[in-house]
């Protein structure tokens, strides 16, 4: 599943195609993806104005004068900003059709599994933050309210597994599977450790780890995972500097020990179990 780098990495991309450009069309080429489609969604976007782009957590935003429209990837889906005229493939299922000075551009939305979405939240419901889907998420772990202090003060009751709770999201948003293994392998901390037991120090650490890890994956482009590429149809690189995701019995990159695989929650964990106490 793209993670909070690869949805930056299509943020970033998309942002200049159509920021500051109309709406010409949509196109929707079946009902729905994990939920319906927006009703009416072509005649609540055509001739509106692209105000600017946005991402809170995994899901992409697309602000317009009037609402936003809420774009989240899923297992599979990925984004393209294509030429009018080429042809759609068995799995793109959305295009947003844009005019702006270089010509008309799409959009184009690609979801072989359908487990993404393109939801519409309009300015008359209420704050965007207030959304079924967005109000429960925690901080933006590259913004300035994420700190050390912040995840030792959330978890003084949490007997959880720390990376399960990182996975929780409802503390720090958009620390998925891949890194939360990578930051707590910097931070050297055990994933199994319950997270009220961890110290404000180590958490301090975890934080740091975590803002440079996200930040390097998205200066690399994000993670190839599955057929995750990015707007541009490039591979992302992070994948190539894993410390422990994904490396189950190869030498530690550190201590040379085999890097270990476990279970928690459903999701696979890798980690040193000398590097990390």
């Amino acid at each position: 599943m793209p993670e909070l780098p690869e949805v930056e990495v299509t943020r970033r991309g998309v942002a200049p195609h159509i920021e500051g450009r109309t709406v010409h069309d949509v196109v929707l080429r079946r009902d729905g993806l994990r939920w319906p489609f927006p009703a009416q969604l072509r005649q609540r976007l055509a001739g509106r104005l692209v105000v600017r782009t946005g991402r809170r957590g995994k899901y992409l935003l697309v602000h317009f004068e009037h609402g936003t429209l809420i774009i989240h990837l899923g297992m599979s889906g990925h984004l393209r900003v294509l030429a009018p005229g080429i042809e759609p493939e068995k799995h793109d299922h959305f295009d947003l059709v844009v005019d702006g000075p270089q010509g008309r551009q799409v959009l184009r939305m690609k979801d072989p599994r359908r487990f993404g979405a393109v939801l519409w939240h309009d300015d008359a419901d209420g704050l965007l933050e207030h959304h079924v889907l967005l109000r429960e998420l925690g901080v933006e772990p590259l913004e300035t309210g994420f700190s050390g202090k912040l995840l030792y003060d959330q978890t003084r009751q949490r007997s959880a597994p720390v990376k399960q709770v990182l996975l929780a999201g409802d503390i720090v948003v958009g620390v998925g599977n891949i890194y939360a293994s990578e930051s707590l392998f910097r931070a050297g901390i055990n994933p199994k450790t319950p997270a009220k037991r961890i110290s404000l120090a180590r958490y301090e650490k975890l934080a740091q780890a975590i803002r440079e890890i996200l930040a390097e994956a998205i200066i690399q482009g994000g993670s190839t995972l599955r057929d995750f590429i990015s707007v541009n149809g490039q591979s992302g690189y992070f994948q190539q500097t894993y410390f422990v995701y994904d490396r189950a019995g190869v030498p530690c990159r550190v201590c040379a020990a085999p890097v270990r695989q476990i279970k928690q929650g459903q999701r696979s964990t890798f980690y040193c179990v000398n590097c990390q106490k």
